[in-house]
């Protein structure tokens, strides 16, 4: 039985590739949540553009955690 080396390198480069994106996204997330909160406790307002920025990101990382669920559990195929 031999390992297709090619595929394991493959496999492990999206897998590391893919989870540092997911974490940028999230780490952008929290800095919009942070320009929200920034922005009410300097009493100029609530940062529309930072709520939104968090809600995308968020959204974003839930969709691809739920997209690497449905991979990985054989009943939603």
């Amino acid at each position: 039985m031999s390992i297709d080396w090619t595929a394991l390198g493959q496999v492990t480069a999206v897998s590391i590739g893919v989870t540092v994106a997911v974490v940028v996204v999230f780490a952008l997330g929290v800095l919009g949540l942070a320009r929200f909160e920034a922005a009410g406790e300097d009493g100029t307002g609530t940062s529309t553009l930072g709520v939104v920025q968090a809600g995308l990101c968020f959204l974003a990382c839930a969709a691809v955690v739920a997209y690497g669920i449905r991979l990985i559990v054989p009943q939603f195929h």
